[in-house]
């Protein structure tokens, strides 16, 4: 139910931010939630595996990097689903960084009421 729950919270923080940020295009809320199905089943597999492959460059950048691997997770993204676009890199950077904010404030929020 917790799992339904942040799909559908990070689904209405998707078409949030679409709706604020040009350059950013979702078609309803049936692709925002598979652009939040797909978000987490790539941050799952594909993140973990860049971010190994990327370790000294990480260490270099203090750990900035990662956002260059949220960013480039959100254009892998944009290819996967018809209904979602994203104009650039920087627009999937800001996205990225605007939507980890966002889930963690919704996230935060969630977990407070439960107790």
């Amino acid at each position: 139910m917790n799992l339904l729950i942040r799909l559908i919270v990070t689904a209405g923080i998707v078409m949030l931010l679409a709706h604020f940020l040009p350059g950013v295009a979702v078609g309803g809320f049936t692709a925002a939630l598979i652009v939040a199905i797909v978000l987490g089943l790539l941050n799952f597999i594909v993140k973990p595996i860049l971010v190994v492959l990327t370790i000294p460059i990480t260490i270099v950048t203090l750990g900035l990097f990662l956002f260059v691997i949220n960013a480039c997770i959100i254009l892998i993204a944009d290819k996967f689903i018809d209904g979602f676009a994203v104009s650039g890199f920087w627009i999937a950077l800001l996205f990225s960084i605007l939507l980890s904010i966002s889930q963690s404030i919704a996230y935060s929020i969630l977990k407070d009421d439960k107790k």
